[in-house]
């Protein structure tokens, strides 16, 4: 009996396997071939004009502003150096993902290059059309505008002169803005994903786990998860290409990064930049690589040291330093593999379907323990004399069915609880090889206990020539079970309903099995 139930369990852990290899794509991402290498680590601008002003030259005057967008309007903070010559350049700030209120995003990046002489706009973001699963970037450029309009508008501001500053997911507007307003002057962009969201998204989670020290067989979920409509639709944006707004860019561009920002493709990006630009008429692309900076341009809390200074030093040299040599310096990035276009999942193809499965499952649960409770319940409350031949599974078949029941879904709920603690330590590039790679241990255990359970409930129930499940028959009064030369009767309602509750649980059962197999519990490397 040991050795058959250890046999099943083993063909049954294969077919998972095997199930969870074809069921989806694997994570297989391209390494870089050939590294870009800065040809100086010194930062600072060529063909800069002589006395530009440093960072820290005026005292910086703060002034709320309101920028009126169609049918709403939205705060903003204004930035004046004191003291500085007439006709200041002007730079209005593009947020990256989240909410972006003007009080607390881009302080310091703002206050800096206005005390060197350019006049800052951080509007608060528009959120009455942005959401997780919603986001319009082309509408955000138009929105965008607005506060370049008024920026234009300031007096002491050099309408000419008026730039945009976009971090991250705002680098996906800017382009959008400058070819529809052929008068913005320059772009800054910072930590540019380039590629499109979905591609970025799974780049970012592979550097996150690779960092994180996850066990390689967690990566398989990267492009599962990535790669796949999720529940509920929406996130059309996840595949824009700002590409095509690129390569019809006329105005300069400052591409920046940070060497430790791991969400990044860093020389990707840099490299994309330059050559869709190249398309068109050159604009004048200059790249710089800061050391130590993470994805805002940070070090140890506060900004580069280095950065404010030839954000200000380009913006100044303008027209000259847009094609300043060397076009590349800084810090040397390190990007191992290249972000990429992510496989579309086929039988999890739709979230939907995968969330369909997990609420299925709970609810084939449900309906097989309420029938199978209520039967219990009244076998409880029959006739002390003579006990009604109330319906019931056949001996043996309770335990591995609750088992395999409650193993699935603990799995599952395990599964989650691990993925939710890892992207925890990720986001916050920490290391824990207790959770990361005991709870990975700890889930595929919980899942193999479960497989053991399938299996002996498989080798019982094929014992029992598939039949699940009966009425006792009732020998004398008093005798509630089966004597050990009688069968329970396999007829009536109450027998086919407590069949149709146990094959309920083990459609569920078997739902959660597979779900658990396609993201990567039974591997055997496969």
């Amino acid at each position: 009996m040991i050795f058959r139930t250890a046999a099943t369990s083993a063909a049954i852990a294969i077919g998972l396997a095997v199930v969870g290899a074809v069921a989806g794509p694997q994570w297989d991402p391209e390494p870089v071939g050939e590294h870009l290498r800065p040809t100086t680590s010194d930062t600072q601008i060529g063909d800069a004009p002589q006395g530009v002003a440093p960072v820290g030259t005026y005292e910086v005057r703060e002034e709320p502003v309101t920028v009126h967008l169609d049918g709403v309007e939205v705060d903003g903070l204004l930035r004046m150096p004191e003291g500085a010559p007439e006709d200041v350049p002007g730079l209005v700030f593009v947020h990256g993902a989240g909410t972006g209120k003007a009080s607390h995003a881009f302080t310091e990046a703002a206050t800096s290059l206005a005390s060197a002489g350019i006049a800052t706009l951080v509007p608060d973001k528009r959120l009455d059309t942005y959401s997780t699963r919603h986001r319009d970037y082309i509408a955000m450029a138009a929105d965008y505008l607005r506060s370049v309009d008024l920026l234009r508008d300031t007096p002491g501001v050099d309408p000419a002169r008026v730039g945009v500053y976009s971090e991250s997911e705002g680098t996906w507007v800017s382009p959008v803005m400058a070819v529809e307003d052929r008068r913005i002057a320059f772009q800054v962009l910072v930590s540019a994903p380039v590629v499109p969201p979905r591609q970025q998204a799974a780049y970012a989670v592979g550097n996150y786990l690779q960092n994180t020290d996850v066990p390689e067989s967690v990566f398989r979920a990267i492009p599962r998860a990535v790669g796949m409509k999720l529940p509920g639709g929406g996130f059309e944006y996840a595949d824009f290409d700002v590409r095509p707004w690129l390569e019809r860019q006329e105005s300069p561009i400052l591409v920046v990064y940070g060497t430790n920002d791991a969400s990044m493709p860093l020389e990707q990006g840099a490299r994309q930049v330059i050559a869709d630009t190249a398309t068109g008429p050159d604009p004048g692309v200059t790249v710089r690589f800061y050391e130590g900076a993470n994805h805002g341009m940070r070090v140890d809390g506060g900004l580069h040291e280095n950065f404010a200074r030839d954000v200000s030093t380009w913006i100044f040299g303008l027209p000259g330093t847009a094609h300043a040599q060397p076009r590349v310096a800084g810090a040397a990035p390190n990007q191992v593999y290249l972000a990429a276009s992510v496989p579309q999942p086929q039988w999890y193809g739709n979230g939907d379907i995968v969330l369909g499965a997990v609420i299925g499952a709970a609810g084939l649960f449900v309906l097989g323990g309420v029938v199978l409770g209520s039967m219990a319940v009244a076998r409880r409350v029959g006739s002390r004399r003579r006990p009604a031949p109330t319906a019931r599974l056949i001996p043996g078949l309770a335990g591995p069915t609750a088992t395999l029941a409650t193993g699935a879904a603990l799995t599952t709920a395990g599964l989650v609880l691990y993925l939710v603690a890892v992207a925890r330590l990720a986001l916050d590039y920490e290391k824990d090889a207790l959770v990361v790679q005991g709870g990975w241990v700890g889930v595929r255990l919980l899942g193999l206990v479960t497989v053991v359970a399938a299996a002996v409930l498989l080798e019982r129930v094929r014992d029992a020539d598939g039949r699940v499940a009966g009425r006792p028959v009732v020998a004398a009064p008093g005798v509630t079970e089966p004597g050990p030369d009688t069968r329970p009767a396999a007829r009536g309602v109450g027998v086919v309903a407590v069949s149709a509750a146990f094959w309920a649980i083990v459609g569920g059962s078997v739902a959660l099995l597979v779900t658990l197999a396609y993201w990567g519990v039974y591997q055997l490397g496969i």
